[in-house]
């Protein structure tokens, strides 16, 4: 006859598998038992994605769809706490499912609509987070649920154009300190989850953000207020497209009567009926600014009242230019080759455009800018000096030869684009040097003036001219005293009566107001350079706008906009000169300003303190960076698109047959498992399932231990309640093993069924 002590000795030495025992020998994983760091953390999720779809209201493309992260997470979260200790293996699975599925159509959207990345990236670490949150069992995978808030929390506050943010940064900030106080305890074993307060020294706490808080604004206070970063982001709202039925050729500006669609005037329209004609006298529009149109009138009179346009984050201030005017009226301007465009065509599998460049320049600094409209907008698109790229929501551009670009529709409300500009930097050296010799296109469109006021405009210049203290040479020389003189002796005029009929404008400024409004200093500048000689020609737009040191974005207003004298110089490019009293001589975005000089004055010196062997390898490492990272972008320009995404559901399939195949060894492991208990003796029974069962729950017994030390290990932690149930029925097992007790089979079964169905956590 076969002893029971020999049958359970076979049975379990046939049940311990080599892997198996390879897998016990290992530490156990321990789960996270704080129920109020779980919560702290799902918070700061929380927080990570309310800030970003605030951030990214009204100013990029994001869906309210993604607040229902919120809730699944939270899910999620109660699902991980509840199984915290059980392998999850099947769960795991499908995260690891849903995350090649997530990472398929980010990628497919991203080759069908290639917009802002930041909001496509971000939107896809909240589909991530989502399937994170169910499986959280121990303190790292909490950490990495910490670092994507922290993660979305940044994306938002690059997008964020408001101070709408600025409370979700606080909230972020008090929600993580808490975070991370928690997280030193439990690393120190000093949270109990039974208990929600768990003696977190508040006062401690509330003076450490008090002092965070205060430091941070310290700092802010003492950064130099840089106006961007050299950052090449490129965002473009991606399901925005600026497609009209516009022909490029016209340009919408309501505050004109034709709005610049025909040559048809409406010369005989009362000044004070509150139109705009495009010639005579009449009254401007109080929302739209009038040097946007074919044809500009300056016989208007009025003011605008203020209207936000749009928000710019540039890498420097500048002249938001939207339009140039090659061809003086006598009392306004027009571009006389407005129909000669050039229709730009973008890329395929993203919204670049690719301007021709109309001259050459000379030194010139990349320039990146990037536009949200806050309202509708013209069929015009102001950039910052001529664009080198534009990443534009629209199937084609056209441009005219004044560098204006057109789309054919209007730019709506909410509408972001990115323009890359190569702006001439104003060396004086260079530009004193600069010769006369104008090709025959440059003197044909900016050097006409009207002959029944040359002379007299050639006199008057040159009287101002020698009036210099020392003899001018160079026509930058010219420009730039004639733009001071008009600063200093003339005066802006805001009651200045109509023109008459066939009163010239320039004449009437210099002889018999001494002045005029605003933007008739910039149209009495070009013509007297022209009437010297020098090319030049008008420029409007927008200038820099209010910046917000906490956003930094400038905020731009319709009162912002006014004209400017662009002067060419040959092999050197187009440069303003501003004849406007009290306000800048030059337009900002000469200053040649680099936001990361300082940085890189720290790291010369930060190489120059370092010996010369880690310096080098330091500048090396850096460069094979940049090469492996050149060798990456290399390859996926190789490969298209579609032969990635191939490769994704290829990946999504084989996962899917990998987890089937698991499900089913699964279930041939269980059937044998069955089949061998079947054979045993129920007393035998009871303890396999029972360690099995605590396996699972992550209380696995080592093969080093006996029974009676596993059911002591088990007694002693704190996180096990039902220690001394397993302790009795262990006390059973080895009585009835080692001592051939009898074993009252029904009180065991009842004992194994209270475990089963216990929280064993």
């Amino acid at each position: 006859m076969v002893s029971p002590r020999s049958i359970s000795n076979n049975s379990s030495q046939s049940l311990r598998s080599p892997w198996r025992q390879r897998l016990s020998a290992l530490p156990s994983s321990v789960s996270e038992d704080s129920i109020l760091l779980r919560v702290l953390v799902q918070c700061l999720v929380t927080v990570g994605i309310c800030s970003l779809i605030v951030a990214a209201s009204g100013v990029t493309d994001t869906s309210v769809w993604n607040l229902l992260a919120i809730p699944f997470s939270m899910l999620g979260a109660y699902w991980s706490w509840r199984s915290r200790r059980r392998r999850n293996i099947a769960a795991k699975f499908l995260i690891a499912l849903g995350m090649l599925v997530a990472l398929a159509f980010f990628l497919g959207r991203m080759l069908r609509i290639p917009g802002d990345t930041r909001i496509v990236l971000a939107e896809l670490l909240i589909h991530l987070q989502v399937l994170h949150s169910f499986d959280l069992p121990r303190r790292k995978d909490l950490g990495y649920s910490m670092m994507i808030g922290l993660i979305l929390v940044a994306v938002a506050a690059t997008i964020s154009q408001t101070l709408l943010f600025g409370p979700f940064l606080l909230l972020f900030l008090l929600l993580a300190l808490p975070v991370m106080v928690l997280d030193y305890r439990s690393r120190l074993g000093l949270l109990d989850w039974r208990r929600v307060a768990i003696g977190v020294p508040f006062r401690q706490l509330g003076g450490i953000i008090v002092a965070v808080i205060a430091l941070g604004l310290v700092i802010f206070i003492a950064m130099p207020r840089l106006p961007g970063y050299q950052l090449q982001t490129f965002p473009v709202s991606g399901s925005v497209d600026v497609t009209g039925e516009v022909d490029g050729r016209n340009i919408l500006n309501p505050g004109y009567v034709n709005r610049g669609n025909n040559d048809t005037e409406s010369a005989n329209s009362n000044p004070g009926d509150g139109v705009s004609p495009e010639q005579g006298p009449g009254r401007m529009s109080p929302s739209f600014y009038y040097g946007f149109n074919r044809r500009i009138n300056q016989n208007l009179r009025g003011e605008l009242e203020p209207q936000v346009i749009m928000r710019v984050r540039a890498q420097r201030a500048g002249f938001w230019r939207v339009m140039a005017f090659d061809k003086y009226t006598g009392q306004g301007w027009e571009v006389s080759r407005s129909d000669s465009l050039v229709d730009l065509r973008r890329e395929t599998l993203s919204y670049r455009f690719l301007p021709p460049r109309l001259q050459s320049i000379g030194p010139a600094q990349e320039v990146v800018q990037t536009f949200t409209m806050v309202q509708d907008f013209q069929n015009l698109v102001p950039v910052l000096y001529t664009p080198e790229s534009v990443y534009f929501p629209a199937r084609e551009l056209s441009m005219d030869p004044e560098g204006a670009l057109r789309p054919s529709g209007l730019l709506p409300e909410g509408l972001t684009y990115t323009v890359v500009s190569r702006v001439p930097i104003r060396d004086l050296e260079r530009l004193n040097q600069s010769t006369t010799d104008y090709s025959q296109s440059i003197r044909q469109h900016y050097l006409q003036i009207p002959a029944d006021i040359r002379d007299r405009i050639r006199t008057e210049t040159e009287r101002w001219l020698s009036t210099a203290e020392t003899p001018l040479t160079t026509a930058y020389e010219k420009a730039d005293f004639l733009a001071q003189v008009l600063r200093d002796n003339y005066t802006v005029e805001t009651d200045l009566p109509f023109f008459e009929e066939n009163e010239d404008l320039v004449s009437a400024f210099l002889f018999k107001y001494k002045g005029g409004a605003r933007d008739q200093f910039s149209t009495v500048l070009t013509m007297m350079l022209r009437s010297i000689d020098i090319p030049a020609r008008l420029a409007t737009g927008f200038g820099p706008g209010q910046f917000n040191a906490f956003t930094g974005f400038y905020l731009v207003r319709n009162t912002d906009a006014y004209a400017l004298s662009e002067v060419y110089f040959p092999d050197q490019g187009w440069f303003y000169f501003n004849p406007i009293p009290n306000t800048l001589l030059f337009s900002p975005d000469d200053s040649g300003a680099d936001p990361f000089s300082v940085l890189r004055q720290l790291w010369r010196i930060f190489l120059g303190v370092l010996p010369a062997p880690v310096a080098q390898l330091l500048q090396r490492v850096f460069q094979w960076l940049v090469l492996l990272i050149g060798m990456v972008l290399g390859l996926l320009t190789r490969l298209n698109g579609q032969g990635w995404l191939s490769i994704l559901w290829w990946a999504v399939g084989l996962t899917g047959l990998g987890f089937l195949g698991w499900l089913m060894a699964q279930g041939w492991q269980k059937w044998r498992r069955q089949l061998r208990l079947s054979r045993l003796d129920p007393v035998e029974q009871i303890y396999q399932q029972m360690l099995w069962f605590l396996d699972q729950r992550g209380y696995g017994k080592r093969s080093s231990q006996t029974p009676l030390e596993y059911a002591a290990r088990l007694q002693q932690r704190s996180d096990f309640r039902q220690g001394k149930l397993v302790k009795q029925m262990i006390d059973r097992y080895v009585g009835w093993r080692y001592g051939e007790q009898l074993v009252d089979i029904d009180a065991f079964k009842a004992d194994w069924q209270t475990l089963k169905h216990s929280r064993s956590g």
